[in-house]
Order: C-alpha cells, then sequence, then structure tokens
C-alpha cells in the first residue's frame, strides 16, 4: 500500500501493480481497491500498464476530511495523477465515471479516458431515483442508518429490486462490505446530482472534455444505463462508443471481457 495526500490533506491509499503508462482506476458506489473485481482488473491490466489502483475518501484505508465536496475527490484524482508523472489515463467505472469525467472538465491532465456506464439518467421515459434522493441519503447516513441507506440507494437510486438486497444481506462476507462503505453513499448521490433528472445532456457543457474517450456499455444493461452511455458518446467532441454483451456492471463485472478492450483503446495511435 502507497499514500498520496490530497491538496486538502487527506490521506489517499492505492495499490500500484505492473509496468509502462500510468492508468488510473476510479471505482463506483460500493467499491474500494480491494473488491476482487477491482484487483482482478488491476492484475490483468498490469501487463501493458502502471495501474493505480485506489480507494476513494471515506472507503478501505484513505482518509475522510469533511466537510464532503465533490472538488475535493477531484482533488484526490489530481494527486495521484501528480504521484503517476503528471498525466495518465483513467478509467472510470459507474459513478466513478461521472467523476473522472469531472476532474477531465476541470482540468485534470488524463490523456486518454475510458467512462465505463455512467448512470446518468438523459431520457424522461427512463427510470429516475426521487427528486430528493441525494438529501435523503444524506439524511439516512447521518443517524447512521447504514442499512436502511444501503436498500435505499441500491432500489431507489440504482433501480434494484428489494429482494437482491435480502439475498446481499444473507450472502456470506457481502453485507459486511457494504456496510463497511455505506456512510460514502452520499458522496455518489453528490457526484450524480443534477445528472439523473432525465434530462438530455449539453454537448457546450462537455466541450472541453476533449482527450480521446472510449464509453462502454453492456448490451445486457438496463436501458436508463445504455441510453446514458450512447449520449455521452455523441456529446463528447472525441469519443467513440462500445457496446458489447458482457460490459454490464450491475452484476459481477467481467473483467476478462473488459481488459482487453481497454488495453486496445489505451494503447493505439489516436
Amino acid at each position: 500500500m502507497y499514500c498520496v495526500t490530497s491538496k486538502d490533506g487527506t490521506k489517499i491509499a492505492y495499490d500500484k501493480v505492473g509496468q509502462g503508462p500510468a492508468l488510473i482506476l476510479v471505482a463506483g458506489a460500493f467499491s474500494y481497491r480491494k473488491f476482487p473485481q477491482q484487483v482482478e482488473l488491476a492484475k490483468l491490466l498490469s501487463e501493458y500498464f502502471t495501474v493505480y489502483n485506489y480507494d476513494r475518501r471515506g472507503r478501505g484505508d484513505s482518509g475522510d476530511t469533511q466537510p464532503y465536496e465533490v472538488e475535493r475527490e477531484i482533488e484526490d484524482l489530481q494527486a495521484l495523477m501528480d504521484e503517476a508523472g503528471g498525466s495518465a489515463y483513467v478509467w472510470g467505472l459507474s459513478s466513478g465515471a461521472v467523476l473522472a469525467l469531472l476532474a477531465a472538465k476541470n482540468g485534470v491532465n488524463i490523456t486518454k479516458l475510458a467512462l465505463h456506464e455512467p448512470p446518468f439518467v438523459v431520457k424522461a421515459e427512463d427510470r429516475k431515483p426521487p427528486k430528493d434522493f441525494t438529501r435523503n441519503t444524506t439524511e439516512l447516513i447521518s443517524k447512521d442508518n447504514r442499512a436502511e441507506a444501503i436498500k435505499y440507494f441500491m432500489t431507489k437510486g440504482m433501480g434494484a429490486p428489494s429482494f437482491v438486497v435480502s439475498m446481499m444481506r444473507i450472502m456470506p462476507g457481502v453485507w459486511s462490505k457494504l456496510m463497511a462503505v455505506a456512510h460514502t453513499l452520499p458522496y455518489d448521490a453528490a457526484l450524480l446530482d443534477g445528472y439523473m433528472e432525465g434530462k438530455e445532456l449539453s454537448a457546450e457543457w462537455w466541450s472541453s472534455v476533449r482527450m480521446p474517450t472510449l464509453v462502454l456499455e453492456g448490451t445486457e444493461s438496463p436501458v436508463s444505463l445504455r441510453h446514458s452511455a450512447q449520449a455521452l458518446a455523441n456529446v463528447l467532441p472525441n469519443a467513440q462508443l462500445l457496446s458489447k454483451k458482457g460490459l454490464g456492471h450491475t452484476k459481477k463485472l467481467n473483467t476478462k471481457k473488459i481488459s482487453p478492450e481497454l488495453t486496445v483503446f489505451f494503447t493505439a495511435n489516436h
């Protein structure tokens, strides 16, 4: 384990494997650097890249300086970028893709960007979280009601059926891992605030994200995620869409299908 210090003094823990150009992995909600699929993906990519796999603030071994602001998470990514030599490739999953995208918009020196099913809601007819989703998530955590926050985030935010949450509660080792990072769910909600209302994406708003970008979606994924990926690929100035079976993330992440696609994209001459 290594650590960098973010701009506000927060320690950010990361692992580093492999050799080659720097590639930073940005996890989504509930995930952290020791999450099994995150470790597998880092290992598979390490054949071609120096992979930085980190704990977003509040998770694993990273610090959690309060109050939380999205800008602090962007600074965390910048601190890792500085540690990697000042520029890097970046892959972000789900809310981690939103974080990576916002970092790119705010000038973090990402040379190539892979956005994996960012959970925007871009069509009025697609399922949307409640309007007070961020406030409710934050309120549940402020009352230390982690179990209810997990259920609320998964069902109302991610659209998972209630029985999925019930199953997770009885799966060995799964529920305890979710509980350990539940207090960071308001952070993911804050990242998505304003982007889940069923509105079209603005090409002007994202016009500064000019690096080569790959937007990934699984053909088996929920329609709202697919609409989001397609919309982003359309509005970003230098993006391509990759749609394939097995690239979805709402169940188990298929690292053996994802890693070759990322390797081809990041090693290609653009």
